[in-house]
């Protein structure tokens, strides 16, 4: 990769030492993206910085059509159901209900991007995720989007449930599901994820990683966007997850 600009090395670094300290960072302007690009490069040098590799990328959109963006995710962030979660270990907590894929094959960098449905005929499993969505970014949500972009898109950590073999049948816009907080319904009255069909996602979570120099195997996980949104926390709980068909998920946030 290039060498990184001196104001998007130090965005890198400063986020990545929030991370380490759980505590919020104030960005100076100066060191803000100028473009998605340069976001995307401080998510790079972020996964550089945490040395522990690149366990999955969360992607989403905000419409059936819209445009596509993802954050690269830490293999570190990575947990599986039933963990034990520090909530002290986030500066702000918030909860989504996801479906995540893997793939059958590795993806080999190659001239021209992969298509839709070659990534499509790829897909080999499925499983419910719950996302811990965290900032280190001093007043969000109230700060600048390209920050919160180079900032993992406001990921925090990533609990994973028990995979199991794709099936193309399912209904993936708005699968029936539950969700719950303590013992509090936080799944809301019509769950729907609003990329609408999650899969269209897939073939730009591939290239994307594929331009960003990394490897996209089998063991990457890929979450698609939440159906439930944000749920923010006020206390340590056991959340649950349950979407039909699939495993579930929880995890103890203590």
């Amino acid at each position: 990769m290039p060498v990184l600009a001196p104001h998007l090395e130090q965005l890198a670094s400063t986020l990545a030492a929030a991370a380490r300290s759980a505590t919020p960072a104030a960005i100076e302007p100066g060191m803000y993206p100028r473009s998605a690009f340069e976001a995307y490069r401080v998510q790079r040098e972020i996964l550089r910085l945490d040395g522990r590799g690149l366990g999955g990328i969360k992607v989403g959109s905000k419409s059936a059509t819209g445009p596509i963006h993802g954050a690269l995710l830490p293999n570190s962030g990575l947990k599986p159901s039933a963990e034990n979660v520090q909530l002290r270990d986030f500066p702000v907590v918030a909860l989504e209900l996801e479906i995540a894929f893997r793939f059958g094959k590795p993806f080999l960098p190659r001239p021209t991007p992969y298509t839709e449905q070659e990534v499509l005929d790829s897909v080999a499993m499925m499983a419910a995720t719950i996302e811990i969505v965290s900032s280190r970014l001093a007043g969000w949500p109230d700060s600048d989007a390209l920050c919160q972009l180079a900032d993992l898109q406001n990921h925090g950590a990533l609990i994973v449930g028990e995979f199991v073999p794709y099936d193309p049948r399912f209904p993936f816009e708005q699968p029936p599901l539950t969700f719950t907080f303590a013992g509090q319904d936080i799944g809301g009255s019509a769950p729907v994820n609003p990329a609408g069909d999650p899969r269209r996602l897939l073939s730009w979570a591939v290239n994307h990683c594929l331009d960003q120099g990394l490897a996209v195997g089998p063991d990457l996980v890929i979450t698609t966007g939440s159906y439930t949104g944000a749920y923010f926390l006020d206390r340590p709980g056991l959340a649950a997850g349950e979407i039909a068909g699939l495993p579930p998920v929880q995890v103890q946030l203590v």
